[in-house]
């Protein structure tokens, strides 16, 4: 949706709200303004003020092309001579770029968890950076046994650029905490890493195309790397297919997985969850099964 400072017919929206006058010198009511108007669906901006097209003049139209007939003498020895106007220069065709080529480079080079944010947020390639608010890197301990993948950020983590917020954050928080894993564990041993396939927020919150899920690959897997977790788990259907190439959470989830030598388990999202809380009993499940694992037994 596209959005105006003034509604139909030239109505103020944002003065009528009580907070016009703020706007100009308080940069937190102004963040709230455009808040308040990205709830209502607008993401982009492009006047001050609405534009009635209806009321712009009739463009105007190329003037009709001559029969030869009608043409002028001179006009038709230069017809007749076959002369012809300058054709217009033709551009040379861009240049392509390999961005998965150009991700596996860039993900080489980074050698911290810091160098490979910086990375990331200057991959130009991915399109999805244009449309997002914040790069939702990581949160957590790094070096934690446990990193959990979700498939991208929604829009309260596009907002706080952090992964894993809101009402399933706290889910997510409270289902580890109760096995003795959080992301705020001072010690690595007791520490939860967490992360997204794609660190930015999908156009429309839709579900991520395989082409961005490709392109941010290389990234995923140097992060993986430099997290170093002895167990990933993978929250969702992107997250898995990312990872394994399988598809099929509700069927998988609780059977381990591997990936690059470290043990993969399948979850069911908690956004999943609070839509279904009778799968929390399988969730329960995958918590035991994942704390049998770190104390050193099968499951």
């Amino acid at each position: 949706m596209i959005g105006a400072l003034r509604g139909r017919g030239g109505q103020p929206t944002l003065c009528g709200m009580g907070i016009g006058q703020d706007i100009l010198a308080d940069w937190h009511a102004s963040q709230a303004a455009l808040l308040w108007q990205v709830d209502l669906g607008i993401d982009d901006w492009l006047l001050d003020d609405p534009l009635n097209r209806y009321d712009l003049p009739e463009a105007v139209k190329p003037a009709p092309m001559l029969a030869p007939d009608s043409l002028s003498a001179p006009a038709a020895r230069e017809a007749a001579s076959g002369r012809r106007a300058t054709a217009p220069a033709v551009l040379p065709e861009a240049v392509k770029v390999d961005a998965v080529a150009e991700a596996k480079v860039m993900a080489a080079r980074a050698t911290t968890l810091d160098a490979l944010r910086a990375a990331m947020a200057g991959f130009e390639p991915c399109e999805l950076r244009r449309g997002a608010r914040n790069m939702v890197f990581g949160d957590g301990v790094p070096g934690a046994r446990v990193m959990v993948l979700g498939e991208a950020p929604g829009p309260e983590e596009d907002r706080e650029g952090r992964p894993f917020v809101g009402r399933a954050g706290a889910l997510l928080d409270d289902m580890f905490e109760a096995i003795g894993l959080s992301r705020r564990a001072e010690a690595a041993r007791a520490g939860l890493y967490l992360a997204h396939v794609l660190p930015w927020r999908c156009l429309g919150n839709g579900a991520p195309m395989a082409e961005d899920v490709a392109m941010m690959r290389p990234f995923l897997e140097r992060h993986i790397e430099l997290v170093a977790p002895e167990v990933i788990v993978v929250m969702g259907n992107t997250p898995l297919s990312a990872l394994t190439g399988l598809q099929g959470i509700a069927r998988l989830r609780g059977q381990w997985q591997a990936f690059a030598g470290r043990a993969v388990l399948p979850m069911i999202h908690p956004d999943t969850l609070l839509r279904l809380p009778i799968a929390k009993r399988e969730a329960w499940d995958d918590l035991l099964a994942l704390e049998a694992r770190l104390a050193g037994g099968q499951r």
